[in-house]
């Protein structure tokens, strides 16, 4: 038994599995609607994501099947349960681990104040009052974001980084508020997102996209036409990422509009990429399959996995289409060795989400926007300091005096510990 089977056996012992015009109508386990199980004996299908792209027999048609034999054919088929499945793990070095959590803190303040070093300080108002320099607008913004604290409570951790020098004077913490609704810090904070991704630049090859949303405090009402009734739910902000998959290093981002697409940020996301990493390798879901994402990661001397749909046809002869849709077609176990590297971004979001949680407190656009970008760099910070014990690398972001905004980070590899 496999864990698909297991998965089956779960589903028709615990949901309720309807035939109807032909097909076993089958609950999702995530309680998201349902799935439609054709069992035929020219080979079973399924409408789920998983049977359109391993072709093989899914949780929902293990389920389908089972139901069918126990309640229709009156003899269940035999599953032996002895051996139960177990889900595959990864080695973790837990006393490096250990290490890089309990001293994550101290460095955290240390390298986002190296990161704020290269800020580059906007013209100042001609006539008012003078605004706070960027550079502590952006380090007090990133380290709020960090605690989780709300204004009042992070107060304490503001003084504590002015007497050790961090920021240049010391605010007040509500203030911190107004800063994330400055627009000058939104391009600051991606600039700063790419410029911390850099000391990974030489362990980083194969990149993941995707898009994952960080609800609101603020709610919308629409009038659904065609029920007749008010409708209303939670604002989001979509946040679109290219993250490495070896160390969850994000290495490009993009907000934009709750709506727009996932399919056309993949060519900023992956260009602004391949300015600072050897792309050899971009693994997404369906959703970025277009002949011009192939093309453009071929062009950069990679390839593109990217899953095709149920109603791809294999294009014109001789092109990157063609030649990817015959080899998801006909080397399908190979093709999903590199795929399932796709997960990797998954697991960044949830780092993040779990790390820093999965809401913005802000309730302007360009403040929930800014947060959101701050959490992305907080999460990139982490993830140099973890690489520096666990790889032996050394962050270096701008090298000696004070950088350029387009001088190259350095690398180092030092000895762990």
């Amino acid at each position: 038994m496999d864990l698909r089977e297991l998965k089956g056996l779960e589903i028709a012992a615990r949901c309720k599995i309807n035939f109807k015009n032909g097909a076993w109508l089958v609950p999702s386990q995530s309680g998201k609607g349902t799935y439609c199980v054709v069992l035929a004996p020219q080979g079973d299908r399924c409408s789920c994501d998983d049977f359109a792209l391993t072709g093989e027999a899914c949780k929902h048609v293990h389920a389908a099947r089972l139901v069918r034999e126990r309640d229709h054919g009156g003899n269940s088929p035999v599953v032996v349960n002895d051996d139960v499945p177990k889900r595959k793990t990864y080695k973790q070095d837990w006393p490096l681990y250990d290490k890089a959590q309990m001293t994550e803190k101290r460095r955290f303040l240390a390298l986002l104040h190296d990161l704020c070093r290269g800020v580059e300080e906007p013209p100042q108002p001609r006539t008012g009052r003078r605004r706070t320099p960027m550079a502590d607008m952006v380090f007090a913004a990133a380290l709020k974001v960090y605690t989780t604290f709300s204004s009042r409570r992070f107060a304490c951790d503001l003084e504590d980084a002015y007497a050790k020098g961090y920021i240049s004077q010391l605010m007040h913490s509500v203030s911190v508020c107004a800063y994330l609704e400055s627009e000058l810090m939104t391009p600051v904070l991606k600039q700063l997102i790419v410029r911390s991704s850099l000391p990974l630049a030489a362990v980083e090859t194969v990149f993941a996209p995707d898009s994952s949303g960080f609800s609101t405090s603020r709610f919308v009402r629409w009038y659904d036409e065609k029920y007749g009734v008010t409708r209303s739910s939670k604002e989001w902000v979509k946040t679109h990422v290219i993250t490495g998959v070896k160390t969850n290093i994000i290495s490009a981002v993009e907000i934009l509009d709750k709506n727009a697409g996932d399919c056309p940020q993949f060519k900023p996301l992956v260009e602004t990429t391949a300015r600072n990493f050897s792309v050899k390798e971009v693994v997404a879901d369906k959703a970025y399959l277009s002949n011009d994402n192939l093309a453009l990661v071929e062009d950069m001397g990679g390839t593109a996995y990217i899953p095709f749909k149920s109603n791809s046809s294999e294009g014109s002869a001789g092109g990157v289409w063609e030649k990817m849709f015959h080899y998801f077609q006909f080397r399908r176990e190979e093709f999903l060795k590199h795929y399932h590297q796709r997960s990797n971004v998954e697991s960044t979001f949830s780092m993040v989400k779990a790390k820093f949680r999965d809401h913005v407190r802000s309730k302007t656009d360009t403040a929930m926007k800014n947060e959101c970008l701050a959490k992305l760099l907080c999460h990139n910070i982490c993830v140099v300091h973890q690489s520096h014990i666990e790889l032996g690398i050394e962050p270096v972001f701008w090298g000696e005096g004070r950088p350029a905004p387009d001088a190259p980070a350095t690398l180092r590899f030092v000895r762990p510990g």
